[in-house]
């Protein structure tokens, strides 16, 4: 599914599948490398080397579980497909509310049961065999992967060099490097996680956790909850297992809100206004800042993420399927449920969401995490000039001041150098509340 990925995400597995390849090696194997229906080829390697089981790694999306039941079909009775779930601390659905049976719908009871199931050793191998419809035992010894009648190196034509090579070293052995580095720094987590500014006040092990380069749960293994910063930093990982664990259970959560009586807001979904948006020039620096850091590295700070989500949201008033299409595919970490379960929150449109009448005010929000505002300078260098206290609202200045920092807002060709702001904060606000509060009342 190369072709649904932006370019960065791209190369980015290409560059991990490059390292796996490589410690294969060292080992007398390589990759085996097939093209096609997953589902058709999966079950034409698994009868050639007569394979009695197809371990896979589980994943909650709603194209996946479609596949992984059409694959365990394919199969056939006489080869089992066991799924693991290597991705998260504890297996998606383990953790439901006793009343129900069912996945909480709110984080904090959620959080709480499932660190009780983590303090208890809980799912330790991750394994699902309840979702392995087959019968094991098929005949015949597994092949060993340098089998001549099994092509076991990288095809070219398939996984080509990354055009770009990341920023990090790829694979276990970079993952593990990221891992150690955070170590030194995670003390600080909840103190510094919502500056964006900082770089070294989050983990930045996103992009480990969705390919599988970290296990979550060697990070919480490792972490620990100690200091009240690594607590808040494992409680991160909870989030990530109640998503996956939503989705098993709703697959279609990244189509539709689970607050269905919202899927009625009448978006005004405005071209420019959305262009504007993923080009960093709406002319609010900090969802400017964030957008810019997204097309770049194909990361943006978790406080940027909600405040930029917000601003498509509310103060744009576009559907949040196409903020959230958008980032899945630019992200490096971009995963479905992780992805969607955080833009319905934004939205107030999901599971225990942020209040629909709940509006992030961009400036605000500015002051608050990145006060110098040295975040928006990085990425905003066209405000860089302007004294740290006033990159927030350039709007608010004089003329005489900004033409000092050499700034002119405006659009098109009449010498502007940053946007002015595409919308107004206050007035968007209230036509979000109110396009809200006539979908609740339909």
């Amino acid at each position: 599914m190369l072709a649904t990925a932006g370019p960065l995400r791209r190369d980015l597995l290409l560059a991990h599948l490059g390292a796996l390849d490589a410690r294969l090696r060292e080992r007398g194997a390589a990759l085996l490398v097939r093209t096609g229906d997953p589902i058709q080829v999966v079950a034409q390697v698994a009868r050639a080397v007569g394979a009695a089981t197809v371990h896979v790694n589980g994943d909650v999306s709603e194209y996946a579980q479609r596949r992984d039941a059409a694959a365990r079909t394919a199969l056939g009775a006489r080869t089992e497909l066991d799924v693991h779930w290597g991705c998260h601390v504890l297996r998606p659905g383990s953790v439901v509310a006793a009343s129900t049976g069912s996945v909480h719908k709110v984080f904090t009871p959620f959080h709480a049961a499932w660190s009780t199931a983590l303090a208890a050793g809980a799912d330790r191998f991750h394994h699902d065999f309840d979702l392995g419809a087959g019968a094991a035992g098929a005949a015949g010894a597994p092949v060993h992967p340098r089998d001549p009648s099994l092509p076991s190196s990288l095809a070219p034509e398939v996984l080509a060099a990354p055009a770009t090579r990341p920023a990090d070293e790829p694979g276990e052995d970079g993952a593990d490097a990221r891992l150690s580095a955070w170590l030194d720094h995670v003390d600080g987590y909840d103190e510094r996680r919502d500056q964006p500014g900082d770089d070294d006040g989050t983990s930045h092990l996103s992009a480990d956790l969705h390919f599988g380069t970290l296990s979550p749960r060697h990070v919480v293994d490792v972490v620990g909850s100690s200091t009240p910063a690594r607590a808040a930093f494992v409680r991160q990982l909870a989030w990530r297992d109640w998503y996956a664990s939503l989705f098993l259970e709703r697959p279609t959560l990244a189509r539709s809100a689970m607050a269905s009586e919202l899927d009625a807001v009448t978006w005004r979904n405005d071209a420019g206004d959305i262009d504007a948006w993923i080009g960093g020039t709406t002319g609010y620096p900090i969802v400017d800042a964030g957008m810019r850091q997204l097309a770049a590295t194909g990361w943006m700070h978790g406080r940027v993420r909600m405040i930029a989500a917000s601003f498509l949201v509310k103060d744009l008033l576009v559907d949040w399927r196409i903020g959230e299409a958008h980032f899945r595919a630019q992200l490096l970490d971009g995963d479905v449920a992780q992805n969607a379960g955080n833009w319905q929150w934004v939205a107030g449109t999901g599971p225990d969401a942020a209040p629909y009448f709940r509006v992030l005010n961009p400036v605000t929000q500015s002051r608050r995490f990145d006060p110098d505002g040295e975040y928006i300078a990085r990425w905003v260098p066209e405000l860089a000039d302007l004294p740290p206290a006033d990159r927030h609202a350039p709007w608010e200045l004089g003329p005489l001041e900004l033409a000092a920092a050499g700034v002119v807002l405006g659009e098109g060709s009449d010498g502007a150098t940053y946007p002015a702001p595409i919308v107004e904060h206050a007035s968007a606000r209230e036509r979000a509340i109110r396009a809200y509060s006539v979908a609740r009342a339909s």
